[in-house]
C-alpha cells in the first residue's frame, strides 16, 4: 500500500479531536487540579502533546502546513522548537541514514574514535543514559545539552532556519509560561512537569532503532496495546511507521495486523511483545554500547 493510499483527507478529525482535548486537559490540570495530580498529569500531557506534534509534522490533522503547525504553536515542553524538531526529524527519516552517527539526528550512538576520547565522567553519563531509568531520569538532560550544543553552534554559522526556529519558539513559551503564571501551579512545579514529559517520551525511543548492517533491520516493533501505546500514539510499532510516514497513527495497529508477518520479516524479528518486556530487560541494564559497535574504530 502506497503512502498516497494512506494520505489523509483534508482534515483528519480523530487527531484534530485529540488536540484540542489534550489542550483543554492541560489546562484543567494547571487551573483545577490540585497541585501533585495536576503537575503529574500536566507532565503526561506534555509528554502526549509530543506525540501529536510528532503527528503535526507529518502532515496531519490538515492538508495544509501552515494550519497544522499554528496547532503547535505552543512549546508545551518549553524545550525543543517545532521547527528544529520537524527539520531534524524529517533527515532522521532518510532511513539509509539510521543510527549514523553523525548523519542521522536522533542516533544515541557515538563515533568510537569520539567515545575514546571523552573524559570518564562523560562516558559514565553516556552508560547510564543507556539503560531505560538513565534514559528517563537523564536523558532529557544529556539530549538538551547536545541539542542546544548544535544549535548554537548552527546558529553561529549563520543558519537562518534556526534563528527564526527560535524566534518563534520563544514566542510560544512566553505564551505558555503566561499562562502558567497566571495559574495556581507554580512555575517550579510546572518545570518538573515539562521534565516529566520529556523523560516519558525518552521511553518510546530509547530502542527504536538499532545498529544493523540492514538498513530495514534497524527499526523496532512494539506490541504494546496499552497506555503507553497510546500517549506514544502507536509509534511503537515503529518500522510501520517509518514504511508509511504519512499514515496517522489511528492507522497504524490495522496495517501492523494486516502485515505483520512481512513486517517482522522486513525488520529482522526486532521485536518487543509490550513495553513490560522492555522494562523488565533494561530498566537497570544498557541495551546497547554508547560506541556505535558497526563504525570503523580509527
Amino acid at each position: 500500500m502506497s503512502d498516497h493510499d494512506l494520505s489523509p483527507g483534508r482534515v483528519e478529525w480523530v487527531t484534530l479531536l485529540l488536540i484540542l482535548l489534550c489542550y483543554g486537559a492541560w489546562l484543567v490540570a494547571l487551573f483545577w487540579l490540585p497541585l501533585g495530580i495536576g503537575a503529574l498529569a500536566a507532565g503526561v500531557l506534555i509528554a502526549l502533546h509530543g506525540s501529536l506534534t510528532h503527528e503535526v509534522l507529518h502532515g496531519h490533522p490538515f492538508r495544509s502546513r501552515v494550519a497544522n503547525e499554528l496547532m503547535m504553536a505552543l512549546p508545551l515542553n518549553l524545550s525543543i522548537p517545532f521547527n528544529r524538531f520537524r527539520d531534524l526529524h524529517l533527515a532522521h527519516h532518510r532511513d539509509s541514514n539510521l543510527t549514523d552517527p553523525y548523519d542521522d539526528p536522533e542516533s544515541n550512538y557515538l563515533d568510537p574514535t569520539v567515545w575514546n576520547t571523552l573524559p570518564r565522567w562523560q562516558q559514565l553519563a553516556c552508560r547510564m543514559n543507556n539503560t531505560l531509568l538513565g534514559r528517563i531520569v537523564i536523558g532529557p538532560v544529556i539530549g538538551q545539552a547536545i541539542f542546544m550544543r548544535d544549535e548554537v553552534q548552527g546558529a553561529l554559522r549563520g543558519d537562518r532556519a534556526i534563528w527564526l526556529a527560535w524566534g518563534l519558539h520563544l514566542m510560544g513559551a512566553i505564551v505558555v509560561l503566561l499562562i502558567v503564571a497566571a495559574s495556581p501551579m507554580p512555575i517550579w512545579a510546572y518545570l518538573i512537569s515539562a521534565y516529566l514529559g520529556l523523560g516519558l517520551l525518552r521511553i518510546r525511543t530509547f530502542l527504536e532503532h538499532r545498529a544493523h548492517e540492514q538498513v530495514r533491520s534497524r527499526t523496532v516493533i512494539i506490541e504494546d496495546r496499552g497506555i503507553l501505546a497510546f500517549l506514544f500514539l502507536n509509534n511503537n510499532l515503529h518500522v510501520v511507521h517509518h514504511m508509511n510516514p504519512k499514515a496517522p497513527w489511528y492507522r497504524l495497529p490495522a496495517l501492523y495486523r494486516d502485515g505483520r508477518e512481512r513486517f517482522l520479516t522486513i525488520n529482522d524479528g526486532y521485536v518487543y511483545r509490550s513495553y513490560g518486556e522492555v522494562f523488565r530487560r533494561y530498566l537497570w541494564r544498557a541495551k546497547d554500547p554508547v560506541a556505535h559497535p558497526l563504525w570503523p574504530n580509527d
